[in-house]
């Protein structure tokens, strides 16, 4: 009779120990694990998703999109979803613009994947198919893909311009331009996939700031095809046309381009020894101290002037030249004897006024501030080479923005391609809007005045740029053609063709730079190459403002 008793009391005491550690182990799982479960069960049917931000619009400064994000598709269709395949799937294939063949092998798979990207247009006539899956993706569009590449840039493969291959502005103003990313919770089936029901959003995405550029589309439009026209056609190496707005600083057009077709920021990050076109800061230099008088006369040696270490010769020699006849026909030789009157500290000061050997502050990554050496670093013929354009190296961007303080009465501005900055969306409040900034004062109103002067006389009959005047208003400019320097050598036979002009020359609205990097066709001298492209670009813009 005992042994059942206690063979039963063990069962009891069994059973009570079970039912305690199972209402332990039920505790432990609902009190101290309940929320890994939880979390896990949530995990296999729920999923957060990022929100893409919308990227900024860039637009020209008339309003012209130039840099715009849409909204595209990715598609993935469940075959065993919809509802009358013999019919979906040739409207599926007709939409996608895909080969019907190519849909139909895809749909023997559990899941099909179309990557697209495809349009707004494209999906909505499939968009209410069962079984029709949309995945929309941002993705940066350009709508001329040419248009101001190098300045513009474009994004990475990440979507942003910080990296991936990302350059230009949209790298610049990326952190702008960018905007928040949201997050959302979504519904998914056993299989993995997003399920049609709305998603619970969790944080809404916030859309990048919209950028107002300067440039001016009409003006970008035709510099780059003058440029292109003239790189083909004299069999250059490459060039750049930089043009600007002297009152406010605004750049109106940027055009870099290689002869193999390449495009690179050039007007910003290359220099070149400028020649020719220099001349009238060593003019301003002798103005501003008073060590010439305008009827003063110096000989012109017959074209050739010995000085210790070389030979100084002109192309269009005359018997003796006023500062305004050595600007006018291009002297090197009055332009080096004219100069010796100053003090190194003198010429060399004119020079860094006007910006050079500094980067102009133009919003641009990786700007070249150039190269001028102090006078302590200068050997015996520095005087004479800096007169006439040499042993100083400038970035087309510099020489517009110094050619834009003597259309702007002796004051330097600080060179912008930001026009305004607003947040997205039609009626967005704006940000930041340009106002011109002085850097300094440079010459003296009176002294503009006279450079311009000065300058005009070039365009006129006997000057050397005569070939860019235009029928019906007058330009200030001036010619230059320079030796390139070719691994630490001047190589023979190698020139840069540059012309700066101020358009039109009593009241300056715009100012135009171009080089052409060593033309070998026809002429090598910027009157016959960088000049009449200026002149038929001036005539292009007239001729669309009418």
């Amino acid at each position: 009779m005992g042994k059942p008793l206690v063979r039963l009391r063990v069962v009891e005491i069994g059973l009570g120990v079970g039912l305690l550690a199972l209402v332990i182990r039920a505790g432990q799982v609902q009190l101290l694990e309940g929320r890994r479960y939880a979390a896990a069960a949530k995990a296999q049917r729920t999923e957060e998703v990022v929100l893409e931000a919308r990227r900024g619009t860039m637009f020209d400064r008339h309003g012209t999109a130039i840099a715009l994000t849409q909204e595209t598709y990715h598609v993935g269709v469940a075959p065993n979803e919809l509802r009358d395949p013999a019919r979906d799937v040739p409207k599926i294939a007709r939409q996608l613009h895909l080969p019907l063949s190519d849909v139909q092998r895809s749909m023997r798979k559990r899941y099909a994947w179309f990557a697209g990207p495809f349009t707004s247009l494209d999906v909505q006539p499939i968009r209410t198919l069962r079984g029709v899956h949309l995945e929309p993706v941002l993705r940066r569009f350009y709508p001329s893909r040419e248009f101001a590449r190098a300045v513009i840039g474009r994004v990475g493969e990440d979507g942003r311009g910080s990296g991936g291959g990302g350059g230009g502005l949209e790298r610049l103003l990326d952190s702008l331009l960018a905007g928040t990313p949201g997050s959302a919770v979504v519904l998914k089936d056993r299989s993995g996939r997003e399920y049609e029901s709305p998603a619970r959003v969790v944080a809404e995405p916030v859309a990048g700031n919209d950028v107002v550029l300067t440039l001016d589309a009409e003006l970008q439009e035709i510099a780059q095809r003058a440029l292109d026209d003239a790189i083909d056609n004299m069999q250059a190496e490459g060039g750049d046309v930089v043009m600007l707005d002297p009152r406010s600083g605004e750049v109106l057009a940027v055009a870099s381009r290689r002869a193999d077709g390449s495009m690179r920021p050039s007007a910003f990050t290359d220099t070149f020894e400028p020649g020719s076109v220099a001349k009238i800061f060593a003019a301003a230099a002798l103005i501003s101290f008073d060590r010439v008088r305008p009827t003063e006369r110096v000989s012109g040696e017959g074209g050739r002037y010995r000085l210790a270490d070389r030979v100084v010769t002109d192309e269009h020699p005359l018997p003796t030249l006023t500062l305004a006849d050595a600007i006018r026909v291009s002297s090197n030789i009055a332009l080096v004897k004219f100069s010796a009157r100053l003090e190194p500290a003198e010429q060399y000061g004119v020079l860094r006024a006007f910006g050079f050997g500094a980067p102009t502050g133009v919003e641009f990554p990786a700007e070249s501030p150039g190269r001028l050496r102090p006078p302590a670093e200068w050997s015996r013929p520095s005087s004479a080479s800096l007169a006439i354009g040499y042993e100083l190296a400038v970035t087309p961007i510099q020489l517009a923005a110094a050619y834009g303080a003597i259309a702007n009465d002796g004051v330097l501005l600080q060179p912008t391609l930001i026009r305004e900055v607003r947040e997205g969306g039609p009626n967005g409040t704006v940000r930041y809007r340009h106002v011109a900034e002085p850097v300094r004062r440079v010459v003296t109103a009176e002294v503009a005045t006279t450079l311009r002067d000065l300058l005009r006389g070039v365009v006129e009959a006997g000057g050397t740029a005569e070939r860019a005047a235009l029928a019906n208003f007058q330009l200030a400019a001036k010619t230059g053609t320079a030796r390139r320097v070719v691994a630490g050598r001047y190589a023979a036979g190698q020139y840069t063709a540059s012309f700066a002009a101020l358009f039109p020359a009593d009241d300056p609205q715009l100012v135009v730079v171009m080089k052409i990097d060593n033309p070998q066709k026809g002429s090598y001298f910027a009157a016959q190459t960088a000049a009449p492209v200026t002149r038929s670009m001036l005539e292009q813009a007239l001729a669309a403002r009418t």
